[in-house]
């Protein structure tokens, strides 16, 4: 304090201390050179070699530690603690710094917190960032308003903004990639440039480069995921296996586990979706799916399930609609009678003719599936095998379980136009015995009249004899 003039309440302690102070109040400095080239600044404590040396009118800066804000000249309202924290701070202010080297290189960045061994270490310009945890944020440059939470979180990012990562090793490798969040140790740890990316959880997105648009909450969820974008995520290893597939959505345990690059599956459930591998477009809801398939939509498991119930269905009609079928593995359909989808057409023929031997009955169903025992009226599925085995569909086990009544209708319309054939040919034969009849008729009556005649002839014939005989 050998140029002090008007400055009070300060205190210095170590050679050099407050060395050009002249005007600055409220200041404290112990150790050799701390705060020694300060003149004007007021409110400064400096605690440690040569910390705040070259202060010069920055005010209410607190620094503790070796050379800790070392180089800061007008920077104010900054905080160092620790040996070469803030050291090449300059002009930047209400920065807080914790930690050996924390916040090192910071110029001019503003608003910054380091709290750690190294933390922000590289940040020059960038400001608005949080840092907790040794290396966290340490090769941060000019990016900005980024928060840190953990050993290494954030290492590697240089100019990247407004990411979040909480846990040991989150987005330690992301470099410019940007708004993306990670919670969990070594969440999204290898994301470089992808952006927009949120991982909640252990290894969530952890081999995740350069996706975008990811949400993945859950321990392992995305964990493989390299460049696939848009994809969601929820439940402990959920799309852990998806490299390259995008706008996949898994929720619960296990859903699309072994996705790799499948795309806008749809996952509902523990384990669903779990043995689908590349195909796209599937909708798996409670059900697990198989490996390659595409397009498909399955619901429940089988042997697990045993009723569906889907609101909106009954009582609404639909006057264009098809009937919907379903075959003993589940698979929902309808069926076509294109030329385009068949093979092997014959007319039926005498195939028909086993509907002859069926034998309709009416009956209720058992307690257990119709309580209210409604009479119903039909054909006993084990009858009708005996028949024809092909008009009956099978369960599971390969035992009759319902009668193929649209079939049965195809075989009645054959007989019936069979039976119509019949009739048309009897009409047929009945017209022509009528019209031979009428002429026969026709014929007879000819012959009539011709008798009619002849029969007149003979008999003027016979009076012309009489008259002459008379007249003799």
């Amino acid at each position: 304090m050998d140029f002090n003039t008007t400055g009070s309440d300060n205190l210095a302690a170590g050679s050099a201390a407050l060395f050009d102070n002249t005007t600055g109040s409220q200041n404290t400095a112990i150790g050799q050179g701390a705060l020694g080239a300060n003149s004007t600044a007021n409110a400064n404590t400096a605690v440690g070699f040569e910390a705040l040396l070259k202060n010069t009118t920055g005010t209410q800066n607190t620094a503790s530690g070796w050379q800790a804000l070392l180089n800061n000249t007008t920077g104010q309202f900054n905080t160092a603690t620790g040996a070469g924290a803030l050291e090449l701070n300059t002009t930047a202010s209400d920065n807080t710094a914790t930690g050996y080297q924390a916040l090192l290189n910071n110029t001019t960045g503003n608003q910054n917190t380091g709290t750690g061994f190294d933390v922000l270490f590289s940040n020059t310009t960038g400001f608005g960032n949080t840092a907790d945890g040794a290396f966290a944020l340490e090769l941060n440059s000019t990016g900005s308003n980024n928060t840190a939470f953990g050993d290494s979180a954030l290492l590697s990012n240089t100019t990247a903004d407004d990411n979040t990562a909480v846990g040991s090793g989150a987005l330690t490798s992301t470099t410019i990639g940007a708004n993306d969040t990670a919670i969990g140790a070594l969440a999204l740890q290898l994301n470089s440039t992808g952006t927009s990316n949120t991982a909640s959880g252990f290894e969530a997105l952890a081999n995740n480069t350069t996706g975008n648009n990811n949400t993945a909450d859950g321990v392992s969820a995305l964990t493989n995921n390299s460049t696939g974008s848009a994809n969601t995520a929820m439940g402990f290893s959920t799309l852990s296996n998806d490299t390259t597939g995008s706008s996949n959505t898994a929720v619960g345990i296990n859903a699309l586990l072994n996705n790799t690059s499948g795309a806008s599956n749809i996952a509902v459930g523990v384990s669903a979706g779990s043995n689908l591998t590349i195909g796209s477009n599937n909708i798996d809801i409670g059900a697990a799916g198989l490996a390659g398939e595409s397009k498909k939509i399955r619901i429940g498991t089988r042997g697990t399930h045993n009723g569906t119930f889907i609101a909106g269905i009954s009582g609404v009609t639909v006057p264009t609609g098809i009937a919907v079928i379903i075959d003993s593995s589940g698979h929902l359909g309808t069926t076509t009678s294109s030329a385009r989808f068949k093979e092997a057409i014959k007319p039926m023929d005498k195939a028909s003719e086993a509907i002859l031997a069926l034998k309709p009955v009416t009956f209720r169903y058992k307690k257990d599936l119709d309580p209210d025992g409604i009479p119903q009226f039909g054909l006993v599925a084990e009858q009708v095998e005996k028949v024809n085995p092909d008009l009956v569909a099978r369960d599971e086990q390969g035992k009759p379980y319902t009668v193929r009544y649209e079939a049965v209708n195809a075989m009645l319309l054959n007989e019936f136009l069979k039976e119509h054939q019949t009739v048309q040919d009897l009409k047929f034969v009945a017209l022509n015995q009528e019209a031979m009849m009428l002429r026969q008729q026709r014929q007879i009556e000819a012959l009539s009249a011709q008798i009619q005649k002849v029969s007149t002839q003979v008999e003027l014939s016979k009076a012309a004899r009489q008259i002459v005989l008379h007249d003799q």
